[in-house]
């Protein structure tokens, strides 16, 4: 951790001198919060500055990637128009994964000074005409490949998280969300059994990300027929796998390593032992070797590039895949001491880019880092 602290503070010395003398930088030109540990209480600003990076962007209408069909002229409308709720924050998934976090903290920190104000901005957004248009939206046929899946995953944690919270208007919005989660659950139930091979990628598509969240949720909402078809097909894709080449990870815009996304997956199909022989001859070196590359964080060498900017996500969410892999082993296994060391130092890295002050990182980064940091999805 020594070498990831020197860099840090060589990167807060890059910030203040652009600060003071003007010049542009590629760098956060405004003093970052304290860097955070896994697990560690956030602090009245690292949660503010969280916050502050969401309720931003989700009534930032423009820049906008809707990626819609259009069906005919009249498709033709503003994002606000298709998606009152989730218009901002660049892109759809963004949007509602970055409301997820903001219930996410104040499920966390609700007394924190500013919980009235970030809960009058959701209450804005969620609220059921607004949630049964996207619904709508969803329910057409010529939208139903729409953000599959991993969109669909979001919307499920966002779920997952407003069901286990005992307050008023959080029962309130989870109920304004049931028409989008029905019209997605049908969609799961036809997709998933005719997925006769996994998505394996660094991006959105993801299948191991988006079981994994599926399977979390099917399990808050006691959806036994859920959980059974996802743990089967996890069982179909992933089981038999071996010697994952991890030599080519990572690509040059991921924000997934698919071979940890898919470790994060069966360790909540199998049991600790199962897992640990599993993971064994699935990857072999990880939690072995110091110099495993999955173990290494990754640079990024420009954060004012959307695509880019990705491998900071990379980093944060390989925090959280080997933190929960480490977790889920066996308290006798070896391998532990060293994922999550490997845990700390890419949650470290990825967290140094999330305060950039470009909107290519900043409409995103931040609920990959409260993820990340809070132990989202191990048993939390």
């Amino acid at each position: 951790m020594h070498w990831i602290k020197e860099r840090l503070k060589q990167r807060f010395l890059i910030w203040t001198v652009a600060a003071l003398s003007g010049i542009s930088t590629h760098q956060a030109t405004a003093q970052p919060p304290e860097i955070p540990r896994i697990g560690e209480r956030l602090t009245v600003e690292q949660v503010s500055a969280f916050a502050d990076l969401a309720l931003k962007g989700m009534d930032t209408e423009y820049p906008n990637k809707p990626s819609v069909v259009l069906t005919g002229p009249e498709s033709i409308v503003a994002p606000r128009e298709i998606f009152p709720a989730f218009y901002g924050c660049f892109d759809w998934h963004s949007s509602i994964h970055g409301h997820w976090m903001l219930v996410r903290l104040l499920k966390l920190y609700p007394d924190h000074p500013r919980a009235a104000e970030i809960r009058a901005r959701l209450d804005e957004h969620l609220t059921a005409d607004n949630l049964a248009r996207e619904a709508e939206y969803f329910s057409r046929d010529s939208n139903r490949n729409f953000e599959r899946m991993y969109g669909w995953a979001w919307a499920f944690r966002l779920a997952t998280e407003l069901q286990s919270w005992e307050d008023e208007e959080g029962r309130r919005w989870r109920e304004n969300l049931r028409p989008l989660e029905s019209v997605l659950l049908e969609r799961v139930h036809g997709y998933l059994p005719k997925l006769t091979y996994p998505i394996r990628t660094g991006v959105h598509p993801d299948s191991g990300f988006a079981l994994a969240q599926l399977l979390d949720y099917a399990r808050a909402m006691d959806a036994a027929d859920l959980e059974e078809l996802v743990v089967s097909r996890a069982r179909d894709y992933y089981l038999a796998d071996r010697g994952y080449p991890a030599a080519f990870e990572p690509s040059g815009e991921d924000f997934f390593s698919s071979g940890l996304n898919e470790a994060d997956l069966m360790r909540r199909v199998l049991s600790r032992d199962e897992f640990a022989k599993w993971l064994t001859a699935f990857m072999p070196e990880l939690g072995v070797d110091p110099n495993h590359r999955l173990h290494q964080p990754v640079e990024v060498s420009d954060v004012t590039d959307g695509k880019i900017v990705h491998l900071a996500g990379l980093d944060l969410s390989r925090a959280w895949c080997l933190q929960g892999i480490a977790d889920s082993l066996p308290e006798s296994d070896s391998r532990r001491e060293l994922l999550r060391a490997a845990a700390e130092s890419h949650a470290a890295t990825g967290f140094s880019y999330v305060f950039s002050g470009h909107y290519e990182g900043e409409h995103w980064l931040a609920t990959f880092a409260v993820y990340t940091l809070t132990g989202v999805g191990t048993g939390d």
